[in-house]
């Protein structure tokens, strides 16, 4: 139960970090007397980023909240599987936020000239710099929601029927 409360902790701090850091990210620079502004809100991909950082937050906020009224007399073994469900729908929905964030970050980074997207990263490093940290510290909350995932797998795999 210890290393689930942890987990949780941690879940929290790690995504709570990616969305401050993805919401705080802006950057405007001056190209050929162009201003040029770079944000989150300009990219779908970036915004669910932000929304899965919040999401996952707050409901780790909220299973902590039940961990807590639950703890002191242990959660009924029988509850474990929608424990289980829940850290498996954080994580997955971290991972898709991750995945869509990394892919944007790596156009930006790079470009894509079959498209004719030119590379941004060079502009605006600040706010690229910001990006690569927060998806960072998200893809920490990925791994935390697995680990509990995998706790919570074992142990409802322990119920007497």
């Amino acid at each position: 139960m210890c290393a689930q409360v942890l987990l949780r902790i941690l879940a929290t701090a790690f995504t709570l970090t990616a969305a401050c850091i993805i919401l705080t990210s802006k950057e405007t620079v001056n190209v050929f007397t162009i201003e040029m502004e770079a944000r989150y809100s300009y990219s779908p991909a970036l915004k669910f980023f932000a929304y899965a950082n919040i999401i996952g937050c707050a409901f780790s906020v909220f299973s902590l909240f039940l961990a807590s009224i639950y703890g002191p007399m242990g959660l009924h073994p029988s509850k474990y599987f929608y424990i289980f469900i829940h850290d498996m729908i954080m994580m997955a929905l971290l991972l898709a936020g991750c995945a869509a964030a990394t892919t944007i970050g790596y156009v930006g980074k790079y470009g894509e000239s079959h498209s004719g997207w030119m590379p941004i990263c060079d502009s605006v490093a600040k706010f690229c710099h910001k990006i690569i940290a927060s998806v960072a510290f998200s893809y920490f909350g990925v791994i935390f929601y697995l680990c509990l995932a995998i706790i919570t797998a074992n142990q409802s795999r322990k119920i007497q029927v």
